[in-house]
């Protein structure tokens, strides 16, 4: 009885695998980081809430959907980078406007909940945000330099 129970963990497994392969062309460093970011926004927008006293079910089920839109706009943006090329200048840009929103977004919650901010933290959102323009900026040039030919 066990054995089946392996066999279908596995192909779970494999199965996601393909999934996440297709819709995100692999799960790369930055998009895992979005998943914790992602999970950590959403946990510490609750604990603001609960200790602010603004709980509620509604917004948290809203927060969920804005989460799960994130990960599909990204998804589009992987199937707009296979027509262009296979470059993901698209998709990592805006994985990285998302990566800074997430960490802006958990700052602010971190705030709301009374827990000191520290700077390194600030630094590391401008980071992200500086890559993303150069990332902007890079996809930019390419897309003059088609013009002219």
């Amino acid at each position: 009885m066990y054995e089946h129970i392996g066999q279908l963990f596995k192909m779970l497994v494999a199965g996601t695998g393909a999934v996440t392969g297709y819709v995100w062309g692999g799960w790369t460093l930055p998009l895992h980081l979005l998943l914790w970011l992602v999970v950590v926004d959403w946990l510490t927008g609750w604990g603001a809430a609960w200790m602010n006293g603004e709980l509620r079910s509604r917004m948290g089920y809203t927060g969920i959907a804005r989460k799960m839109t994130i990960f599909l706009i990204i998804a589009l943006m992987h199937l707009v980078d296979r027509v262009l090329g296979e470059m993901n200048y698209f998709q990592n840009t805006v994985i990285f406007f998302y990566l800074a929103n997430e960490l802006l977004s958990i700052i602010e919650n971190v705030g709301r909940m009374g827990v000191p901010i520290p700077q390194s933290l600030r630094n590391v959102v401008q980071v992200f945000q500086i890559k993303s323009e150069e990332t902007k900026q890079t996809t930019r040039k390419g897309e003059n330099k088609d013009e002219t030919l």
